[in-house]
């Protein structure tokens, strides 16, 4: 029978120095908050629990102090893995100042290795990550000396004839997740959650490690209240119940409670403002003109997201949005309600959804350019001294039948014009974005020729592909120098034959009347 404890009294109990603790959650969305600011809070009172060893799929925070910022103290945490690094600076500043060990896998892979420690298994065996800087053959997936010093938690294998990594497995000594209400008994329902993330391939794996589960819940109520039928956790998995704050216990960090982000119920979606003309749409616009019908798609986050709105404008219909959180079908949400989705046709856990992207369920993904090269190859991941992480980037773009890079030429000041169809560069951006060799690997250019993956490289005044010889530039926009304006601004000549303009709609404020 579980305890219910307060968050105090839970830390203080199965929090022990040294210990192994995954933490749950999808950007807001079912982050323990509670906990994870105790576990902060006596850290600092009283100098444990520490020397930690914290673990987790998806990023947890907001960018400032809440979620697994709150593991942002020297000396807490002593080794740090993480899918994703760009939402946690206190953790990120830990691991630049050589203060942890610090890894950085995919997001997909982490979220699946937490099934494989409870089902026992040596690790995930997968080709996620190949020729990528989580392979060991480039960087292994660390991220600092401290790293490098006690050596990568990945290998590189031979199985029936193929090249894989091998993930390995580490056991779980203490669970920290969350849910909705919980029974006497420790059952738990997600059923107000806008995602379920891995919370249950957590819960499974600290009980089959012979570790604990912490739980921290909105509500208890007594045994035999609860549906059956929504009860996603069992009690025979449970440990402790903590009641949280309402305050640390929000559906998102954007947002406190939103039935329509749980399923709960439907609400009416406005018809979307049409986005303004400017370089945002117009490379929107052009990856948007790359859907089929009743794609299934994922949109990464920031430039991507425009083609959704494009498809609203354009009244296209038959898209079918997914995230890696686990959602399927609706509107995704941004910002700090990231990982859910307004009207989700269905929720399923994290893993599962990884499972469907490894096989090559996406139809097409759109995600972000940062850094591209002469390979092919995309770095979204780390950028001098800052550590991003790759998140589901990994997952997404090596299995995905399609996958299209979107984002700006040059980066850091750049303003356009357009003016009767034509582009105008009224201001050229500071930094360079298609290098002669990117910063880190984040997407390998190799490995998708190998496969046969069609690949293209949106931007709003060109458009690349990848071809066995490297970058071929396609297409370039109307009003655009060719000389000046885009090969000048690259570091390396990528393959020039046969050139088309962009279409011209695309630089014209009415609907372009697209159709699939």
């Amino acid at each position: 029978m579980p305890k219910i404890l307060s968050a105090r009294e839970a830390v203080r109990q199965y929090i022990q120095d040294g210990a192994t603790v995954a933490f749950g959650g999808f950007v807001g969305a079912m982050v323990p908050e509670e906990v994870n600011k105790t576990i902060q809070e006596l850290f600092l009172e009283e100098g444990s629990p520490k020397g930690l060893t914290a673990i987790y799929a998806a990023g947890q925070g907001d960018s400032d102090t809440r979620g697994l910022n709150h593991l942002g103290e020297e000396g807490l945490v002593e080794r740090v893995i993480g899918g994703h690094w760009g939402l946690v600076p206190r953790l990120q500043k830990l691991a630049l100042e050589n203060k942890c060990a610090a890894y950085n896998y995919p997001q997909g892979v982490i979220s699946q290795c937490f099934r494989d420690i409870a089902a026992g298994k040596v690790g995930v065996v997968t080709h996620v990550g190949l020729k990528t800087f989580a392979d060991p053959r480039l960087e292994g997936g660390m991220l600092n000396e401290k790293a490098r010093q006690a050596g990568p938690l990945v290998e590189l294998i031979q199985i029936a004839g193929q090249e894989r990594l091998l993930y390995k497995a580490i056991p779980i000594d203490v669970a920290v997740i969350r849910a909705t209400y919980a029974d006497t008994h420790g059952n738990c329902t997600f059923h107000k959650e806008g995602a379920f993330s891995e919370t249950l391939a957590i819960a499974q794996a600290a009980r089959n490690s012979g570790g604990k589960v912490i739980v921290q819940v909105e509500q208890v109520v007594e045994y035999g209240n609860l549906d059956t039928r929504l009860v996603r956790l069992p009690g025979i998995y449970v440990d402790a119940i903590v009641v949280a704050d309402p305050a640390n216990h929000m559906q998102t960090f954007g947002t406190q409670y939103n039935p329509a982000y749980s399923g709960e119920a439907r609400v009416p979606v406005s018809s979307l403002k049409p986005m303004e003309l400017d370089q945002r749409k117009i490379v929107a616009r052009r990856a948007a003109m790359e859907l089929v019908p009743n794609a299934i798609t994922n949109l990464g986050i920031g430039m991507p997201e425009g083609v959704a709105s494009i498809a609203a404008e354009e009244g296209l219909e038959g898209m079918v949005l997914t995230t890696e959180a686990g959602t399927i079908g609706g509107i995704p949400a941004g910002g700090k309600d990231f990982g859910v989705t307004t009207n989700p046709d269905c929720l399923l856990d994290q893993p599962s959804q990884f499972d469907f992207y490894d096989g090559g369920g996406l139809d097409v993904a759109f995600l972000g350019l940062a850094q591209a090269d002469k390979q092919g190859n995309i770095n979204v991941s780390k950028f001098g001294p800052k550590i991003a992480g790759c998140g589901g980037f990994i997952n997404i773009t090596q299995n995905a039948k399609k996958v299209i890079f979107c984002g700006t030429f040059t980066a850091g000041g750049l303003k356009l014009g357009v003016e009767n169809g034509q582009l105008r560069i009224l201001q050229e951006g500071k930094s360079k974005k298609f290098l002669d060799q990117v910063e880190q690997v984040t997407f390998s250019g190799e490995y998708a020729m190998e496969k046969g993956q069609p690949v293209l490289y949106i931007t709003e005044r060109a458009v690349f592909r990848l071809t066995d010889q490297g970058m071929e530039l396609i297409e370039v926009a109307p009003g655009v120098d060719l000389q000046k304006d885009v090969l000048d601004l690259m570091d390396f000549k990528p393959i020039v034959r046969d050139v088309k303009q962009m279409d011209p709609r695309i630089f014209r404020p009415e609907p372009m009347g697209l159709t699939l």
